[in-house]
């Protein structure tokens, strides 16, 4: 049988009993003994069974749902490695025997019958109250530890370093201030005291970003990181854990721990509170984002050229809308350089040139024929990476069975075969596990060719849309079709997909659009670019285009 192994454990600092390696050698010995053909083996480091969201488990799972799945079991060391949750458990092996596939516990053998699915789900059933129990007793502890004055956290705020200190038998953490001449205490200081001067945050990151002071992680400081420090009561010695004063932790109905003293302060009490007001009476009334439709059609997938998001952005009392690089507007323009760009002049121009240039017979007729051939191409390529994998197992395969003649006949003596005959079957399921994960891209990728017909039509639906549907459609369709803009003070840079419906398997296709001069107020202009001929990958095409620069 050709089974999968999956191995897990939740941190780095597990019993060696649950080690991987421990684990899979368990599996392996299995795995031996019952003669099963392992084709891969996947491997889930500092992951909590409490959640599917595991990548090799994902992988795995995705694998198993393939129109023919290269496996017929996933093997186990024990039942809780699957998961630790009783309805993930349920949903997952539910979707794995629709697949025929079985879960199998090495050190839980149980049988397909009614019995053996009781036991089952009381094993399952225990191991997630484990593990419940379990969280709650840890956190107990931290909330013991910090209402103490411990310090739970792996990372010390910026300016604080980790003390070791005695507690009985045990050893824990505190904190203290590093040097009072470091840079960091130094910095911290300085924010507190250009806060008290009410100068903003903004302000703030970019004085220390010009003077090349950097955060504890060699980062750039924003308006969000000098927040954090004027927030955090650490700096004024208290310790709070498990919330903020008044607002109890996510999934918590507890209050947080609020020790002061807890350590040496870097700042006094007073200019934290000084500083808390001031920030209080400059917060503004926050409405929360679900309740208020964007008003910017291109925001989500607007980007500049350094990577950051492009953000709307009003000016003269919300008389004119741009869209500014998010990273210019917390950093300063040190940061990002990029300009402005009018929001109405851009988003109606990228909406004509979806529908002039891209939303285009000649051009869906050309992205078509390009992605065919590439099918076409890469089916090509895989076939040929398989009939090389197969050759191979064939000498593979002739080579061992001259080497079981020669002992069966007496030609040569076990001894002097055996290292080879283990050499050549490592090979041998080397070559069949490479063969199996072909086999899945195989699938993975086998898309049907495009039928340009039914683009076209479909096409001409969205062309239709864009003219004529309203302010969310327009958007919602967007989402669907462009993946990314770019954005630079040369072009801009559309990703999109290929318009086919939604039943469809699509793939990305990148393409430079015609932008005209976006000239407004104040002098702002962007260059003229032209049209690029589109080009749709299925593995890395790089488009070529005309690009103008800017008078």
């Amino acid at each position: 049988m050709k089974v999968a192994f999956y191995a897990r454990v939740s941190s780095d600092r597990q019993d060696v009993d649950l080690s991987i390696s421990a684990q899979l050698r368990s599996l392996r010995d299995y795995a031996s003994r019952n003669g099963h053909q392992v084709v891969r083996e996947f491997v889930d480091e500092a992951e909590s069974g409490r959640s599917a969201a595991r990548p090799a488990f994902r992988e795995m799972m995705a694998l198993a749902k393939t129109k023919e799945p290269p496996f017929e079991a996933i093997v186990v060391w024990k039942l809780n490695r699957f998961s630790r949750s009783r309805a993930d458990s349920i949903t997952y092996k539910t979707l794995l025997r629709n697949k025929g596939i079985d879960v199998i516990s090495v050190n839980e053998p149980l049988d397909d019958s009614p019995t053996g699915r009781l036991l089952e789900g009381v094993i399952e059933s225990i191991d997630e109250f484990y593990s419940a129990k379990l969280g709650q007793d840890i956190k107990r502890g931290m909330r013991e530890n910090a209402s103490r004055g411990f310090f739970n956290g792996s990372r010390p705020p910026y300016g604080f370093r980790k003390i070791a200190v005695s507690d009985g038998t045990k050893t824990r953490n505190k904190l203290e201030p590093e040097a009072e001449d470091s840079v960091a205490v130094h910095t911290i200081r300085r924010i507190f005291d250009m806060a008290a001067k009410d100068i903003g945050c903004k302000e703030i990151a970019k004085t220390l970003n010009k003077e090349g002071v950097r955060t504890s992680r060699g980062e750039r400081w924003g308006r969000g990181t000098i927040h954090k420090v004027l927030t955090n009561e650490a700096y004024c010695g208290t310790l709070v854990w498990g919330g903020r004063p008044g607002h109890p932790a996510i999934h918590s109905s507890e209050p947080p721990i609020r020790v002061q003293n807890a350590w040496p302060a870097i700042i006094n009490p007073e200019t934290f509170q000084l500083v808390q007001r001031k920030m209080t009476l400059k917060r503004p009334q926050v409405t929360h984002p679900r309740t208020v439709p964007s008003f910017y059609l291109l925001s989500g997938i607007l980007f500049c050229s350094c990577g950051a998001a492009m953000v709307g952005h009003s000016a003269k009392s919300h008389r004119y809308f741009y869209y500014l690089c998010s990273k210019s507007f917390k950093q300063g323009e040190d940061a990002c350089d990029a300009r402005m760009l009018p929001k109405d002049k851009l988003e109606k121009l990228v909406i004509e040139q979806l529908r002039a240039k891209v939303l285009t017979d000649e051009n869906l007729e050309e992205l078509v024929k390009l992605v065919n051939e590439e099918l076409q191409s890469n089916s090509s390529v895989l076939k040929g990476r398989m009939d090389v994998i197969d050759a191979e197992l064939v000498d593979v395969r002739s080579r061992l069975s001259r080497l079981y003649d020669a002992l069966e006949t007496g030609k040569l003596q076990l001894d002097d075969l055996a290292p080879r005959i283990k050499e050549l079957k490592v090979r041998q399921d080397q070559l069949s596990m490479t063969r199996v994960e072909i086999e899945a891209e195989m699938i993975a990728a086998g898309v049907e060719q495009v039928n340009i017909d039914l683009v076209k039509t479909y096409a001409r639906d969205l062309r239709g849309l864009l003219e004529e549907a309203d302010f969310i459609e327009r958007k919602a369709f967007l989402r669907s079709f462009i993946k990314r803009i770019e954005v630079n003070k040369k072009q801009v840079t559309i990703h999109y997909n290929l318009p086919l419906p939604t039943n469809r398997k699509t793939k990305d296709q990148i393409g430079v659009l015609p932008i005209e001069t976006l000239g407004g107020d104040r002098g702002i202009r962007t260059p003229n670019l032209c049209v690029a001929n589109a080009a749709l990958s299925l593995l890395s095409y790089i488009p070529s285009g005309c690009i103008v620069t800017m008078p």
